[in-house]
């Protein structure tokens, strides 16, 4: 067995191991990921955490070819769809997921030692699964039968994290091969930045073979850290012409590649090779033959923005850029090439995942695990606002009741591999034929990549609009998954595969049909049930800008893949894909997957509020309208001839709205304002004025209503302005205070009216209407001796002196 920089720890480590947690520190590359498991498994089963799926099979196929033996024999793996182990195997690779459901059905008992690789990544899965580990270790009073508990990383806070575990600190020192770094940015404090990044890729390694070629070299393979897959295949078709003049293999990593390109990446090659990666390369996969590391210092990591989690592009942490560096030295002396300045400002460590994104997940989890999330011990405190958010969104879906423990729903929703939400939605179906909709649905959606490419060919369009005549993007993809694929469709035949393994795994443990004999949906029944059991998914398209729609809560803008019509006025949003705005902007919410339904479906289900709108007399008759009101769109519209018995309300409005007493409210609301300003001012005298509080117009109309005990059509004929007085200002005093205090002003070429603030002797003359271009002059305005004058006009206001 190949010596490696970890080996002289074994001794020491199997000693600690015996009494103690421990904290393993190791620089990448130098074994850790693949001696530990193995020292452990000599005291007992072992279960190892990786971040990833791709470390999982890969480290277990590694080890179990070590040792010559079939991968399930001594040591095995276990992801989401395979599972290779069996009772006798000895060591276990999973991923946090599977470890979290284990836990919740007790069993990780069996586990000797459980060791958290990579724990610098901070998931919220692997966060938990510690705290969860913490806890029931910490109520195990025999120190000998305690499950002992080892976390390693290249790059961790070790000090922090021995102290919260109560754990001995090991640390491996050195590597195989030294790496040089150098920067190639203009300015040392340049960020790194993804513009042109395709051309800075390309010209990093035109530029690195040139040489190689002039000094009749080739030092090894190159690995780039990319954000994402969209700037992988950029850079991919970038990179063509040098792979034919070079002869390179270029080739993508990520976690959605296929098992051949993973193994492409994975395995030594006597070709040159270059690597194109996400963080998926950064941590526990051993890439054979890297010598060179093209770091750009990006990725795509979520976060919070105005309450929602998002997606976005981040400069990476100066932990991270460690990790990337430590790829290379393996085989022999490396080079990292890192396309930022070397002062730029990263991060120290990334923020942990429990600080980046909802809690609804680790929140149900924690309970199935029969743990309240607020109560367990983290390293880093938890975010009020997003434990009460989560809990709130549990609540209401009837997952955890108001003490925060799992309910039976919650039990059921918890180990469906999918959203909570999306759990929920399966579980609150009516019928068989719903719920199979709502799995397939939700398999769909629960993979990494998209399933299918829209076009812009009108021919393709229209032969879609046939065989999917909904323009329903969920009726689009569960047709995917049952049928077979139209040939003018393109459709990513792997992600189909990982969404038919979703659906059938649903399946299987709810005892539904598989996707062969899938029972036939009603559309709009199946909708109208998604809708009560989540009502906050109905959206309606806003009137004047068609590209958005609303829920009362949230706004979003439809994804260009939509093929939601613009006749449709309303929609299940199924699928939203939040990104951050620019700057102080808002987040922008992308309607993916969407669904039209009537608006009378919203009306049948009885969403938004109902409002008296208006009331008429017409012919004789008062015609009274209602409105129903969702997300500020008038949803429906109701009228009916109301009786002759009438409310004051309907008369008070049918005044203010000049159906009745034209005229009458104009006059008196200026009587009002005249005399709110009059008792302001002080001058009202209380051996002469019959009132001494401020008035109100509309609460003024209800009480003369009431008072002369009109309540029916009848007897508003009995009445005209003249018997609705209102007892203000003096009769004799009016004229002169109006003059004083007038609200209308005409000067030339200019309408204007006045607002008085007493307390503060202001008067703002606020421009109506009129084509003079020049501001009012203080000699053309009442004398207002005393008081300061603005005047205003749209957004601008200036002092007039």
């Amino acid at each position: 067995m190949v010596q490696l920089p970890i080996d002289p720890l074994k001794p020491l480590f199997i000693e600690k191991l015996s009494q103690h947690h421990l904290v393993v520190e190791a620089e990448t590359g130098s074994g850790k990921s693949t001696r530990l498991p193995l020292w452990a498994a000599e005291s007992g089963k072992v279960l190892v955490i990786e971040p990833r799926r791709i470390a999982c099979s890969s480290l277990a196929e590694f080890l179990a070819a070590e040792k010559s033996e079939p991968i399930g024999k001594s040591i095995g793996y276990a992801i989401r769809f395979e599972a290779h182990f069996d009772e006798n195997t000895d060591i276990i690779f999973a991923t946090p997921g599977v470890a979290l459901r284990w836990l919740s059905e007790g069993q990780l008992t069996k586990f000797k030692t459980i060791i958290i690789d990579e724990f610098h990544e901070r998931r919220w899965d692997t966060d938990l699964l510690l705290a969860l580990l913490k806890d029931s270790s910490s109520n195990t009073s025999n120190s000998s039968q305690k499950q002992r508990l080892v976390i390693t990383s290249a790059t961790i806070d070790s000090q922090r994290l021995t102290q919260y575990l109560g754990a001995e600190h090991l640390k491996a020192e050195g590597r195989n091969f030294p790496v040089t770094v150098e920067h190639i940015a203009v300015d040392n404090r340049h960020s790194p930045d993804i513009r042109s990044i395709e051309n800075k890729v390309f010209g990093t390694i035109q530029t690195y073979l040139n040489n190689q070629q002039a000094l009749g070299q080739n030092q090894g393979d190159i690995l780039v850290f990319l954000p994402g897959r969209k700037e992988i295949a950029q850079c991919q078709s970038k990179l063509k012409p040098l792979s034919l003049n070079f002869g390179i293999d270029v080739i993508p990593l990520h976690a959605s590649v296929s098992d051949t390109d993973r193994q492409r990446a994975l395995t030594a090659s006597e070709h040159q090779r270059v690597i194109l990666a996400t963080n998926v390369a950064e941590t526990s996969l051993t890439i054979p033959g890297v010598t060179l590391i093209i770091d750009t210092g990006l990725e795509r990591r979520t976060h919070q923005r105005n309450g929602r989690t998002v997606l976005g592009l981040h400069a990476i942490s100066r932990a991270s850029a460690e990790q990337r560096k430590g790829r290379a030295g393996r085989i022999a002396a490396g080079h990292c090439i890192r396309l930022y300045g070397s002062a730029a400002p990263l991060e120290l460590i990334t923020p942990p995942e429990l600080h980046r994104e909802e809690l609804i997940e680790p929140m149900l989890a924690a309970a199935c695990c029969d743990h309240r999330l607020a109560d367990l011990a983290f390293i880093d405190t938890l975010p009020e606002k997003a434990l009460t958010q989560a809990q709130e969104r549990l609540t209401s879906m009837q997952a955890i009741d108001d003490k925060g423990l799992i309910t039976e729903h919650g039990k059921r929703l918890y180990p469906l591999p999918i959203d909570a939400l999306f759990a929920h939605l399966i579980t609150a179906m009516p019928n068989k034929a719903a719920t199979e909709a709502m799995v397939d649905l939700a398999a769909a959606l629960s993979i990494s990549n998209k399933l299918w490419q829209k076009t812009n060919s009108e021919e393709v369009l229209e032969q879609l609009a046939q065989w999917e005549k909904h323009h329903c993007d969920a009726m689009l993809l569960i047709k995917l998954l049952r049928e077979p694929t139209p040939d003018f469709l393109t459709v990513d035949a792997d992600r189909l595969q990982e969404a038919r393994q979703i659906s059938a795994q649903i399946r299987e443990a709810l005892s539904l049909p598989q996707l062969d004999v899938a029972t036939s949906v009603k559309r709009d029944a199946w909708l109208a049930a998604v809708i009560k059991a989540a009502p906050e998914l109905a959206f309606v398209r806003r009137e004047k800008r068609r590209q958005a729609l609303g829920n009362g809560y949230c706004e979003v803008t439809l994804g260009r893949d939509s093929r939601l019509s613009d006749k449709a006025e309303a929609a299940v949003v199924f699928d939203q894909f939040s990104l951050p705005g620019k700057g102080g902007k808002q987040t922008l919410n992308l309607a993916t997957c969407t669904s039209p339904i009537p608006l009378s479906m919203l009306v049948d289900l009885e969403l938004g509020e109902q409002y008296h709108h208006e009331s008429k007399i017409i012919d004789g008759q008062c015609i009274s309208t209602t409105q129903r009101i969702y997300s500020g769109r008038v949803i429906d519209e109701q009228t009916q001839s109301v009786s002759d018995l009438v409310t004051t309300a309907m008369i008070v409005e049918m005044i203010q709205n000049n159906q009745i007493f034209p005229g009458l409210a104009t006059e008196r609301e200026h009587q009002i304002e005249q005399w709110n300003l009059f008792l302001k001012l002080g001058l009202a005298d209380p051996t002469l004025c019959t009132r001494n509080n401020p008035a109100d117009l509309n609460l003024w109309l209800n009480e003369q209503i009431e008072a002369l005990g009109v309540d029916s059509l009848d007897d508003l004929a009995l009445f005209n302005n003249d018997d609705f007085i209102f007892d203000g200002i003096p009769e004799w005093e009016q004229a002169e205070f109006d003059e004083r205090f007038p609200r209308k002003i005409y000067i030339a070429d200019l309408h204007l009216s006045a607002e008085y603030a007493a307390a503060g002797k202001l008067v703002t003359v606020v421009y109506q209407s009129g084509s003079r271009k020049q501001d009012p002059q203080r000699w053309e305005l009442p004398r207002w001796q005393g008081w300061r004058i603005k005047y205003r006009k749209a957004s601008r206001i200036i002092d007039i002196r």
